[in-house]
């Protein structure tokens, strides 16, 4: 019966490395391979002279080089704004915390290229911030490197705010407790005993970050700063089935982040020590009295304001008559007719519609993938569940750009492309149905959220109410269908709300995998408006605004079910 069982667990582990292995690894070979040939669709003609022309070309590595430096900046930026809000949410209690630690994951309700948009119109030579104080200083165009790094950091600290505090509810406070008796100042236990020991956490959440704004390619677009890499790929798309140079630039753009990240990894990514005792955080906060407390609070005062800039200038945006918000602090007019224009117009309508089609069938997907990947990891011990979770895992660390491109590089090949069984599906050519791809890019991008999310409800679920149910003649599929998935309901639905709110407004597959209005998703549609003039960006952020209230419900759905675990979705 155990070999049985045995022989069972291994056919699923197989399996499901098929699928990753089809749906991940095959896009990101192809990729590699394309980059090695002069004929990459063909694949002839060997060469390493496409890598050598790329690195030769000024411009693209001047790319390169200003999507190392938004990354790096962008990841350092959000240290310095979370681990402070981390460290004072942990330690101490003061007035508004409870309000503020709510507030912290408002700026992730908000994709940060739809982010741009608002920030544009705020800080425009004609906008708000100029007409307040009366000046007529061109902040975007003068510093878009600046404006892009600022709204990424903007929108992607609380990341790194979640596993430092995950990090931090886990630490042994007898620890900083006996430093302090032995004469340890604040800033001596802070460097040497709390940092070093939420560095695993620190990490896990500035791969993240630094991988995000590395490979985005929205807000750069937004504000049309163009030499960077994901945007130089971008529009190499057009050349994918002649030329090697797009294949080349993603091969690049792959190994630097991956070297990032391996480097990060070994600098600061070590295992955690471990605890002893885990005695409870709140227990041991000190109140902050007096000034002390009111200085805590407007330090996250602070940064909510700065960080819902962009959501206040998408909003005022998006309720502004066209043409209304120019040389004024506010519109001068306020209207409802672009919300009106988001539901109703055939391009807005279209692309909210396919979003939901492609959301709900890559979050299903997700969710079947999800459930048996965290069974394998948390209820067997069979060989091979280290590689099973390393893969399904590889999204988080893989750039999204790369993952896009490789389905592109997959729709050229068999069974796709000219001349194959399956020809109608494609991503470019004249008749292009990049449906196919686009599912299963959401599916594959949002699978860790749910695995994470599913490893975590089956970790507090005693395996034994299983072993009890097939002890009275259940099989194990009606033990888990009828007993485990019920248990776990709330990480399930935590994990296909972030799942499934992220899939809709997903950037980079999006832009990338739908060149067709008639298949444009949600971003596409919110980029295509942006780029139109008159009336373009007051419907495009009246579509993040009803985005923003998708995210929000999902957040803070996602929250109150998994609490501080939810910080373990965004590692890498």
């Amino acid at each position: 019966m155990p070999a049985r069982r045995n022989i069972r667990q291994y056919a699923l582990l197989l399996a499901l490395l098929l699928v990753l292995s089809l749906l991940l690894l095959y896009p990101i070979a192809l990729t590699l391979r394309g980059a090695f040939y002069a004929n990459p669709a063909e694949a002839t003609g060997f060469t390493l002279d496409n890598l050598s022309r790329v690195l030769a070309n000024p411009m693209l590595v001047a790319g390169l080089l200003n999507s190392l430096k938004i990354a790096a900046l962008t990841t350092i930026l959000s240290c310095i704004i979370a681990l402070p809000l981390a460290i004072l949410s942990a330690r101490y209690t003061f007035p508004g915390k409870t309000a503020f630690n709510a507030l912290v994951l408002v700026p992730m309700i908000l994709p940060p290229f739809v982010g741009a948009i608002g920030f544009k119109m705020i800080l425009g030579s004609e906008g708000m911030l100029n007409t307040l104080i009366g000046t007529h200083i061109d902040f975007i165009g003068n510093a878009q490197l600046w404006g892009v790094i600022l709204v990424q950091s903007l929108s992607l600290y609380p990341i790194i705010y979640l596993n430092a505090s995950a990090a931090l509810a886990n630490l042994d406070p007898a620890l900083d407790e006996s430093a302090e008796n032995l004469g340890a100042g604040f800033w001596r236990r802070l460097i040497w005993i709390t940092l070093p020991l939420i560095r695993p956490g620190i990490f896990a959440g500035a791969t993240i970050v630094f991988i995000w704004a590395f490979t985005e390619l929205g807000t750069p677009l937004v504000f049309e700063y163009r030499t960077v890499t994901p945007v130089q790929i971008f529009d190499g798309l057009k050349e994918i089935e002649g030329s090697a140079q797009p294949y080349a630039l993603t091969l690049i753009m792959l190994t630097v982040a991956l070297t990032c990240y391996a480097l990060g990894k070994w600098l600061l990514g070590g295992q955690g020590h471990a605890m002893f005792a885990k005695a409870s955080r709140s227990a041991g906060q000190e109140k902050l009295p007096g000034i002390k407390g009111w200085s805590a609070t407007a330090a996250f005062a602070l940064v909510s304001a700065c960080a819902l800039l962009p959501h206040l200038g998408v909003i005022l945006t998006a309720f502004s008559g066209t043409g209304q918000w120019y040389q004024s602090v506010l519109p001068r007019e306020f209207t409802l007719h672009n919300f009106h224009q988001a539901l109703t117009s055939d391009l807005a309508s279209g692309a909210i519609n396919m979003s939901l089609l492609l959301a709900t069938s890559a979050v299903g997907i997700g969710l079947l993938l999800g459930i048996l990947i965290g069974y394998i990891l948390v209820r067997t011990n069979i060989r091979g569940r280290a590689l099973l979770d390393g893969l399904c895992m590889l999204p988080l660390a893989v750039p999204g750009l790369v993952m896009a491109f490789g389905y592109v590089a997959m729709s050229l090949r068999w069974p796709f492309g000219k001349g194959n069984p399956l020809e109608a599906l494609s991503i470019v050519g004249s008749t292009p149905n990049p449906i196919p791809f686009l599912i299963a890019a959401y599916a594959i991008r949002r699978l860790p959220y749910i695995v994470r999310a599913t490893v975590a409800g089956l970790q507090q679920t005693s395996g034994q109410l299983e072993e009890a149910a097939m002890n009275l003649g259940a099989t194990r599929a009606t033990a888990v269908r009828r007993i485990i998935i019920p248990l776990i309901a709330a990480n399930l639905i935590a994990g296909a709300l972030l799942a499934f709110s992220f899939a809709m407004l997903e950037v980079s597959d999006s832009l990338i995998l739908a060149q067709q209005e008639r298949h444009y998703p949600i971003t596409k549609a919110i980029f295509a408006f942006s780029n139109r003039l008159a009336d373009g960006p007051y419907i495009a952020s009246a579509m993040g605004v009803w985005g923003m209230a998708l995210l929000a419900v999902a957040l803070v759905g996602a929250s109150v079910m998994m609490g501080k675990k939810l910080g373990a979705i965004f590692r890498a």
